[in-house]
């Protein structure tokens, strides 16, 4: 009778542990999805990946002992819950699927337009705000004859950049994931995608250089 009851609470812990991990964010596949975002549209070298963890030593075989009934227990449940674990948490450690034609087509609208924008962040004119999107920082460091056409890039810019961080959302399957997102890639555009000299606000809304 107490076998049976400590295999129920047992399971029972397991199970609850797995609903909390399915709602985990996964922050590194969504940077390592910023950076080859970022890289395409800044035309920067794709990162090379990283190489696959060593495998562990195989143990020699030996004959098998009789397993305590703990460990019985406890290889029992861990057998039940690997069948209960949902996709859901497989993605969660998973790359981030970032090849949907929307996500294709938005990317290469910035890449196209990134060109036009460089020299306007390199002057100091533009900036990187902590919500992943772009300003205008000095209008005075813009020709009075650009600033339309200046104007005209950034906010057609933030609306690619905004439609990027919900498609990402949506082809994984993830909606909610869109603010955590925007903010992974906001943090990545000034780590990856400024240079040296470029501004970007921080949280506090102070101007800082790269």
């Amino acid at each position: 009778m107490r076998r049976v009851l400590s295999f129920k609470l047992l399971l029972a812990a397991l199970l609850a542990a797995c609903v909390t991990v399915n709602v985990y964010f996964p922050t590194a596949a969504a940077e390592q999805a910023a950076d080859k975002i970022i890289d395409t549209v800044t035309s920067q070298p794709p990162a090379s990946e990283s190489s696959p963890p060593p495998q562990a030593p195989r143990e020699p075989p030996h004959s098998r002992r009789p397993e305590p009934t703990g460990s019985v227990l406890l290889a029992a449940t861990a057998g039940v819950v690997n069948l209960l674990i949902p996709a859901a948490y497989a993605q969660a450690n998973a790359n981030l699927d970032v090849s949907s034609p929307q996500i294709r087509a938005v990317t290469a609208s910035m890449q196209q337009r990134f060109g036009d924008l460089r020299k306007y962040f390199e002057s100091g004119a533009l900036g990187l705000t902590p919500d992943g999107q772009v300003t205008v920082r000095d209008p005075n460091a813009i020709p009075l004859t650009e600033r339309p056409i200046v104007t005209r890039l950034v906010a057609e810019d933030n609306r690619d950049r905004a439609t990027l961080y919900a498609e990402i959302a949506k082809a994984n399957g993830h909606p909610e994931w869109e603010q955590d997102i925007r903010r992974t890639f906001a943090r990545r555009w000034v780590e990856r995608g400024a240079q040296p000299g470029w501004y970007y606000r921080d949280a506090t809304g102070n101007w800082l250089r790269r």
